[in-house]
C-alpha cells in the first residue's frame, strides 16, 4: 500500500495549461521541427545553422562567446561543433593571445553552406511571423522580447 501523497488529477490539468515551461518547451520543440524540415535539403539542423550564425563575425570567436550567445554550456557546445568539424564546415585554432582558448571560424564551405541556408531560414521564419500576426501577437518582436526578459 503506498503512502505517497495522491495529487489529484485537477493539479495535473492545472501544471498542463498554466506551466510556461512546458508551453516554452512545447513551442520550442515545434519550431526546431518546422526549421529542421525546412533547412534539411541543405543538409542542416536549426541549431547547426543557429551555431554557423554565431561564427559569422569579423573575427572568429572564442569557444566561450560562441557558448554565451548559444545559451549552452562547453560541453554541449564542443558536442555540437564536432558534425560541422568533421563536414570542414568550421575550423578551431588556439587563440594567439591566450593558447589555451579556441577560436571558431567559419571556413569557406562553411560561409557558402550558410548562404545557402540563410533564404531558406529567411522564408520559414517569415511564415512563423505570418502565423504569429495571425493570432494577434505582431511581427514576433513582442515575444522576442518577452523570451529574452526571461534570459
Amino acid at each position: 500500500m503506498s503512502t505517497a501523497p495522491e495529487i489529484p488529477f485537477e493539479t495535473t490539468l492545472f501544471v498542463r495549461d498554466h506551466c510556461l515551461c512546458l508551453h516554452l518547451q512545447r513551442a520550442a520543440r515545434a519550431l526546431a521541427r518546422r526549421f529542421d524540415a525546412a533547412l534539411k535539403p541543405v543538409g542542416l539542423t536549426n541549431g547547426q545553422f543557429s551555431l554557423l550564425m554565431s561564427l559569422n563575425r569579423p573575427q572568429p570567436p572564442r569557444m566561450g562567446e560562441v557558448a554565451s550567445v548559444l545559451a549552452m554550456d562547453s560541453t554541449t557546445l564542443t558536442a555540437a561543433m564536432k558534425p560541422l568539424l568533421r563536414r570542414a564546415l568550421v575550423e578551431m585554432r588556439p587563440d594567439e593571445k591566450d593558447r589555451r582558448s579556441r577560436r571558431v571560424a567559419l571556413t569557406d564551405a562553411g560561409r557558402a553552406l550558410l548562404a545557402e541556408a540563410l533564404p531558406i531560414w529567411r522564408e520559414t521564419h517569415a511564415e512563423i511571423d505570418a502565423l504569429l500576426a495571425g493570432v494577434g501577437a505582431g511581427d514576433g518582436e513582442p515575444l522576442r522580447q518577452t523570451l529574452r526578459a526571461i534570459l
